[in-house]
């Protein structure tokens, strides 16, 4: 017995024939009208799927319960194989949304719609009037309204808008196939690395960040949200838990509306004052078509850090009145009394023309590398803009950046204005074996002097850099070259390195003489994946060790760096260090245990002791200590100390909004007092909510 009676079901076509069907258009059928005239396609096939819905749908118990009145709104479409999709169902009860979604999976699949013979998907609304009767079989033409050809032009102009406002559809977490940056984060990251490197893969994972579509062959994204999701009936709890604020998709584009959180308040043993950081901001995602993506971000930022980031925040001043730069952000002003003010703002387009191709240009970081430090390139600086191409075929991926890079210096500055230089890099990895991949990397800086501006001999994809520095001249660019190789012992562990080549003296180095010119540096790393049979559990080692001068330059102006701070390792070179962490994901919770230990050196910057011993890559290589006898940490010797635990809640899984506490103790020992080395014991506990894009790091 059925508890609805069809009142009206009429479907209505997005499209002009669904008032007036032309010679040329006919709309999708089912198998029971195959003999109908073409005039009675329209009248058989709405006939047809009200007969089917009124014979299959089964009464809610509660709508009979409460003896509802109303109706059922369904936008679906007949696609191009004939099949029906839901697009989108408003009514009252979620159990009518629930048995509508029932009804229309079971209709079976048909003729599509066809345009000039060729098959064409098809979007049409119905609206289901309750109570419900038996449909009637309609006449010919009795929904065939005869529309005056005149007026054809005028109905499809004022209803435009209209038309337009009808391809919306639900959102559908198309950013999880699409080509835009996963926001790098290493904590993040961590919940994919061990799918992304199995044995047999050809997955690439030196060059971040990745995009969506490149992680979906590996690890579904999208459904590890939707596992994610607090059950809630409010529109708050949704946007809060489980939603972005605003999602808006429709036929051939989508985008969504975040906002950007950074509230902390904390305090720090070393000062008498608490810290605090309030970032507020805009997160901006969208797709055209299915190859073109773009995103923007843009954060508006106050805040007081503990005193060992302050300091060496100020440290990195840039020309003219602003006081600091904050490490990784930019430019701060001077807020109030002691604190910062520090806009940023971040962007990219992203198009893959085609499926072996990705082109990006931007403002913002880039990544190259296995481990938690980079001696290739690193995301420590300060955002500049980019343009990237990603190639991939067969067993290689190859990357190539071009950078515009800033000198921020007193020194350098030109009429009131920071110095340009440019950077370009080539990665090509190499997926040798099921287990083994080898990176090559070559890196150039140059200036923007006498001139020259953007060198054009850097755009050529498939040269190596060093015969171009070569030929432009022996200060007209500052070559590195680099090694990477990673190994999976099994799916549990792998091992990867890099190894980078500033300069260095082959005779030199068999003379053993420790020559300035050696400049050279190593990474060893290993990770352990689901540690000890625990899942999610992520253990890590890795060894970093660079000689002093690497990456500086004669011409001081092309040393490795951008906006004061370092292109690759954070800490510059004449240093050695290990990193031990642990990550532990559950769920929504989340657990981080970082240890740093570390040995580095600094120059005096005495009157006494004016020498640069090669820990600045901004030094003057020319007043080097000596030309021989050079030792890694020389100088001002100073041993570090640092462990970082973190622990959190994440609130919403799409916008990566998360609760954490934060707790840091650094123990920083040079071995003499100087005007820019100091000792430092802290102690520096946070806590907060914050929209996790991008890192941070606190141990320099």
């Amino acid at each position: 017995m059925k508890h609805f009676w069809l009142f009206s079901l009429f479907v209505i076509s997005s499209y002009g024939w669904t008032q007036n069907i032309s010679t040329y258009e006919k709309p999708p059928v089912f198998e029971v009208c195959n003999q109908e005239d073409v005039q009675d396609l329209k009248a058989c096939f709405n006939y047809t799927l009200s007969t089917f819905i009124f014979e299959n749908f089964q009464t809610p118990e509660i709508v009979i319960k409460e003896n509802y009145q109303g109706d059922i709104q369904v936008l679906f479409e007949v696609n191009v194989e004939g099949q029906f999709k839901i697009i989108y169902i408003d009514a009252i009860y979620e159990v009518l949304k629930t048995e509508s979604e029932r009804v229309f999976q079971m209709l079976p699949q048909i003729k599509p719609a066809t345009s000039n013979g060729e098959p064409t998907f098809s979007q049409y609304s119905v609206s289901i009037s309750i109570p419900l009767k038996a449909p009637q079989k309609q006449e010919r033409g009795s929904l065939n309204e005869t529309i005056d050809t005149n007026n054809d032009l005028n109905a499809t102009l004022s209803n435009e808008f209209d038309s337009v406002n009808a391809q919306i559809k639900p959102y559908e977490d198309l950013e999880y196939s699409s080509v835009l940056n996963i926001p790098f984060t290493h904590s993040y990251y961590a919940r994919f690395d061990d799918e992304m490197n199995a044995i047999g893969t050809n997955s690439h994972t030196a060059a971040k960040p990745f995009i969506y579509s490149e992680v979906a062959k590996y690890y579904d994204i999208k459904t590890e949200k939707e596992t994610l999701v607090k059950q809630t009936d409010s529109w708050i709890g949704r946007k809060l838990y489980n939603e972005h604020l605003v999602e808006v998709q429709g036929k051939d584009y989508w985008f969504t509306v975040d906002p950007i959180l950074d509230l902390q308040v904390g305090s720090d043993s070393e000062a008498d004052y608490s810290t605090w950081n309030n970032t507020r901001g805009i997160f901006i995602q969208a797709g055209l078509g299915k190859h073109f993506n773009l995103s923007t971000s843009v954060y508006e930022s106050q805040g007081r850090f503990a005193e060992y980031f302050n300091n060496y925040a100020e440290s990195l001043k840039a020309f003219g009145p602003d006081p600091a730069i904050i490490p990784g952000r930019g430019i701060a002003k001077r807020f109030k009394e002691n604190s910062y003010d520090y806009p940023v703002a971040e962007a990219y387009l992203s198009y893959t023309p085609a499926d072996f191709l990705n082109i990006q240009f931007g403002h913002g970081k880039n990544f190259i590398g296995d481990g938690y430090r980079s001696l290739f390139q690193s995301d420590v600086a300060s955002p500049y803009p980019f343009l990237k191409l990603n190639s991939s075929f067969w067993k290689i991926k190859y990357t190539s950046t071009w950078m515009w890079l800033k000198d921020v210096r007193d020194a350098v500055a030109v009429d009131g204005a920071f110095f340009t230089k440019y950077m370009a890099n080539h990665y090509l990895s190499w997926n040798v074996s099921k287990r083994l991949n080898i990176g090559l990397f070559e890196s150039v800086m140059w200036a923007d002097t006498n001139n020259r501006g953007f060198d054009v001999n850097y755009l050529n994809q498939i040269i190596f850099f060093r015969a171009i520095e070569f030929q432009t001249g022996q200060d007209a660019g500052n070559a590195i070259l680099g090694l990477s190789a990673k190994y999976k012992w099994n799916n549990k562990v792998n091992i990867y390195g890099q190894f980078v080549v500033d300069e260095f003296s082959l005779s030199d180095i068999s003379g053993g003489e420790k020559s300035w010119k050696n400049k050279l540096g190593f990474q060893l790393g290993v990770k352990y994946y689901n540690a000890f049979k625990v899942d999610n559990l992520l253990l890590q080692a890795e060894y970093n060790q660079v000689r002093p001068y690497t990456y500086a330059h004669n011409s001081i102006i092309l040393n490795y760096a951008h906006f004061n701070q370092p292109m690759a390792h954070l800490w510059g070179s004449n240093f050695r260090e290990l990193v031990l962490i642990g990550r532990y994901n559950y769920k929504r919770w989340f657990a981080d245990a970082k240890v740093i230990i570390g040995e580095r050196g600094f120059d005096f910057n005495t009157p006494e002791d004016s020498f640069n011993y090669g820990g600045n890559i901004y030094g003057d290589e020319d007043i080097r200590v000596s030309d021989t006898g050079i030792e890694i940490a020389q100088g001002n010797k100073t041993s570090s100390f640092m462990t970082e635990l973190q622990a959190g809640y994440l609130i919403n899984p799409q916008t990566n909004l998360k609760l954490f506490t934060n707790i840091i103790y650094r123990d920083f020992n040079p071995q003499a007092i100087t005007a820019s080395t100091t000792s430092s014991n802290t102690l520096w506990f946070s806590i907060g909510v914050r929209t996790d894009l991008f890192n941070w790091y606190n141990d320099f």
